[in-house]
């Protein structure tokens, strides 16, 4: 595996971090490989780990190259900045994609929570938009942003036929980030007739990642352990159709 910290900008913590596969004579018909940028959630006040490496690794060892940004947070973190930085994030893969042996036409990223919301606004307002969109229990809908930081725009009124086909992911007892807001999104997605999936799970609550004890936490978190677990294979079952 190929690991890199890049930073994106001389004036800010943002960074860009690699897993990239090795190239191999003995898998020479598959060195350029779809890419996947995961960005994870911390509701703009940090960028939360258990939603970090571990969900990269996930794509990775199923294929991807895979890239997880940390954004700008804290004070740091008023808008437009974030963007900034997830367009950044997507301009350096796409002009390094020979180095990274991706295919720059393959690229999709994964946002969680807050990151969910970076995600979403880069697919509808970024300079380099992504193929596809993974969004678990994204926070996107207007009533939701006192949650966030400073100026953090909706992004379910900015969805039009640019914007990338979309995964949605999120449970319905989710006291966080009521699940309304993945129902929004697919709502706008469905008026523009940009094609989604979406599996909203009964139990779960907000931030359960990978949906494994390293990432979920408390024993008593095990039966939404077991519900939502499916969802990483799901989503990459829809990327095989999507990203081809």
């Amino acid at each position: 595996m190929i690991t890199e910290h890049i930073k994106l900008f001389p004036d800010r913590k943002t960074t860009l971090t690699t897993y990239i596969h090795e190239a191999s004579n003995e898998m020479k018909h598959c060195t350029v490989k779809p890419a996947m940028l995961v960005i994870p959630g911390g509701g703009y006040r940090f960028c939360s780990e258990r939603e970090s490496e571990v969900v990269a690794m996930k794509y990775y060892t199923r294929g991807y190259n895979a890239f997880v940004l940390r954004y700008s947070i804290g004070e740091d973190s008023a808008f437009p900045r974030p963007l900034e930085d997830a367009e950044k994030a997507m301009e350096t893969i796409v002009s390094r994609a020979e180095e990274f042996m991706i295919d720059p036409e393959k690229i999709a990223v994964a946002g969680f929570s807050a990151g969910g919301h970076l995600a979403a606004t880069l697919g509808t307002m970024g300079k380099i938009k992504p193929k596809a969109m993974i969004l678990a229990y994204p926070c996107v809908i207007e009533e939701m942003l006192q949650v966030l930081s400073p100026q953090q725009p909706s992004v379910d009124d900015k969805v039009d036929s640019t914007t990338p086909q979309t995964f949605l992911v999120a449970a319905s007892n989710d006291d966080l980030v009521p699940v309304i807001n993945s129902i929004r999104f697919a709502e706008v997605l469905d008026e523009n007739k940009i094609p989604f999936e979406m599996h909203i799970y009964s139990i779960g609550g907000h931030g359960f990642s990978v949906a494994e004890y390293s990432t979920c936490g408390a024993p008593q978190r095990r039966a939404a352990i077991e519900v939502c677990q499916t969802w990483v294979d799901l989503s990459l079952k829809w990327l095989d159709r999507v990203m081809n």
